[in-house]
Formats: structure tokens, C-alpha cells, sequence
């Protein structure tokens, strides 16, 4: 419902250009200039020594299996995985490396690397 205006002076013109609405202004802090040349990296004073934080305990606790393979680095092994819900798959050679999710073996018949899933083994055959 719209309410007449009554008396409204003639000689006040109305905008030739729609007003839009006022946003906020939000002040814009000002940044601070480098202290160092243009195109020199900052020198820092006093560096910070961080600490390396601590991998997984997986990897190094021994009661877990990555930590406990990682011990049998160097031998040759005999790993069966499991495929699927009932189907065994093996591989052997020797091992290389073992990951958070993965260990790497080396085939003895071609020398070749075997990423594998450490989640997907079963049982493990070491040979000495």
C-alpha cells in the first residue's frame, strides 16, 4: 500500500540514474612496505629451530605391522594377499621399503620393483 505524497515542490527533479542501494564501506587497512630491496629476500635475525615432529607410531612401534616388516628390510619374503572375499594371491622377493599404506618388494626373476597394499596382506613368509 503506497502512501501520496501531498505537496511536493515542483522544482525537485528525479534521478535520471536508479539509485542502488548503500553498501557498508569497510576500511581497508594500509599494508606496511618490506624493509628489504625489491627483488631480495627478507633476512631473518634470529631463526627459529623447529622440531621435526615424530612419524607415525605405526612405522616405528614394532608391535604394529609396518613397524614390525620394516625390521625384515633386506629379506626375502613371501607375502599372500587377499583379493576379494576368498581369493590368495602371493608374491615374493625382497623387501625394499615399507610405507604407511604400502611395502616395495624386489623380484628376484627380473629385478623389478612391486609396489604393493599393506592392507590387503595376510600372511607374511620370511625366508632365511
Amino acid at each position: 500500500m503506497r502512501r501520496k505524497v501531498k505537496n511536493v515542490p515542483k522544482d525537485i527533479k528525479k534521478p535520471s540514474v536508479p539509485m542502488q542501494p548503500m553498501m557498508p564501506q569497510i576500511p581497508i587497512m594500509p599494508m606496511p612496505c618490506p624493509s628489504y630491496p625489491i627483488g631480495m629476500p627478507p633476512q631473518i635475525e634470529n631463526p627459529v629451530d623447529f622440531e621435526i615432529e615424530p612419524g607415525p607410531p605405526v612405522i616405528a612401534d614394532k608391535n604394529y605391522l609396518q613397524g614390525y616388516l620394516k625390521t625384515l628390510i633386506g629379506k626375502f619374503i613371501r607375502v599372500d594377499f587377499i583379493v576379494g572375499t576368498n581369493m590368495f594371491v602371493d608374491k615374493e622377493g625382497t623387501l625394499e621399503e615399507v610405507g604407511i599404506d604400502h611395502i616395495v618388494l624386489r623380484q628376484a626373476e627380473t629385478n623389478d620393483l612391486m609396489v604393493c597394499d599393506l592392507y590387503s596382506i595376510k600372511f607374511v613368509k620370511v625366508f632365511e
